[in-house]
């Protein structure tokens, strides 16, 4: 994909495939055989999908990053470098709105709602706060029920208590769906999020928890607030069954995540997973700075080499995608990449355009501020 100097991180900019580690991303597709058999069962039009849902969030988070820069708004909360963690989990899962699965993002999994079907535009309406934004102007978490998506809030855990609700609810009504959340590993050392396992494990609910493992809380490195190297141990003591995955690789969450969701529809109670992944950037777009002095450069380089998108475009170059036209297979399948990123980015640019149109003409009222903050009193 196109790189950007002003808005990627630098690592990014200059990215070029690591041998190594291309060849180390297909060896993963076949590490283990149950994930294998879900992963070469895909089509190429599915495998595609999931590329137009890895560059729609990037692109958008650029989107976001350009309007800071330009004082449109005054920070974003980007998910830069944890796409596949996102991306991959909803694409495993039943995307039919209201009547399929239902998933609780985090602010930093927001790729979620148009990977479940919101228009992007509704992205950049919440961010202006627009009255047509599914919020009114009202906050910028962004979800809409409509397609299966729970808004998160800004208390971090909390949501997996809630999801546990529609899991429950699905459960009581015999229902075959499945609650999908993530919980950052910050936001592991909450008492919600433990909570939320216990309960979850002791009703044997159909929900999966992917702990989102991108080694930073805010602005705590994971060594500081965390004493085992990993999560891996996590779901025995809450007797769930876990997996870990590479969270820069979206076919092994994309695997992962709908073995662990055919589970759930068989009985098998919460599935854990734990993706790990990096943050290559602040915990919003205000303090970059501060995340660089978190780290090492060694770290946001040796990250940076796995960028998910990169290496997901180098597996789908060797591999039969359909690819008409002139020139060599590879040839024929950059060039359909090529055209894809082409489509993603003019829906991105349009979607931000009519945005920007609702902010002068879509404005709240100041009289709607309290409308569906409290109930209507009974007649």
């Amino acid at each position: 994909m196109r790189r950007y100097a002003a808005y990627d991180p630098p690592e990014y900019t200059s990215w070029q495939p690591d041998r190594g580690l291309v060849e180390e991303y297909r060896v993963r597709v076949s590490a283990d055989p149950d994930r294998e058999r879900e992963i070469v069962a895909l089509p190429p039009e599915a495998l595609l999908a999931m590329y137009r849902g890895l560059l729609r969030f990037r692109l958008s988070d650029i989107a976001l990053a350009r309007w800071v820069k330009q004082g449109v708004i005054s920070k974003a909360w980007l998910g830069t470098g944890e796409e596949a963690v996102t991306v991959g989990a909803v694409h495993a899962l039943d995307r039919r709105g209201p009547e399929g699965d239902i998933v609780g993002p985090m602010i930093r999994n927001q790729g979620a709602n148009h990977e479940m079907g919101v228009p992007i535009i509704e992205l950049f309406r919440t961010y202006l706060a627009t009255a047509d934004a599914p919020a009114g102007g009202r906050d910028l978490h962004l979800g809409d029920l409509r397609y299966g998506v729970c808004p998160p809030i800004s208390m971090v855990a909390t949501l997996s208590t809630v999801m546990n609700g529609f899991a429950l609810a699905f459960r009581i009504r015999g229902e075959r769906r499945v609650a999908l959340t993530w919980v950052g590993d910050g936001a592991t050392k909450h008492g919600e999020a433990h909570e939320a396992f216990a309960f979850a494990a002791s009703l044997k609910l159909p929900i999966v928890f992917i702990i989102q493992n991108n080694q930073v809380a805010l602005g705590t490195r994971l060594d500081q607030h965390h004493a085992p190297p990993d999560f891996s141990d996590w779901g025995p003591a809450y007797g769930i069954p876990s997996r870990s995955v590479d969270g820069n690789h979206v076919l092994d969450v994309y695997a992962a995540t709908r073995l662990a969701a055919e589970r759930c529809r068989q009985g098998g109670g919460p599935q854990l997973i734990e993706a790990r992944t990096f943050r290559m950037g602040g915990h919003a777009t205000h303090d970059v700075h501060e995340a660089r002095a978190t780290f090492a450069p060694e770290l946001f380089e040796r990250w940076g080499r796995r960028d998910p998108i990169g290496q997901y475009e180098e597996y789908l170059a060797d591999i039969d995608l359909g690819a008409e036209g002139e020139g060599e297979f590879r040839e024929r399948n950059l060039a359909l990449l090529e055209s894809v990123e082409q489509e993603v980015e003019a829906e991105i640019e349009a979607a931000a355009e009519e945005a920007l149109a609702s902010r002068d003409l879509a404005v709240p009222r100041a009289e709607t501020a309290a409308s569906g903050v409290y109930s209507e009193a009974p007649a």
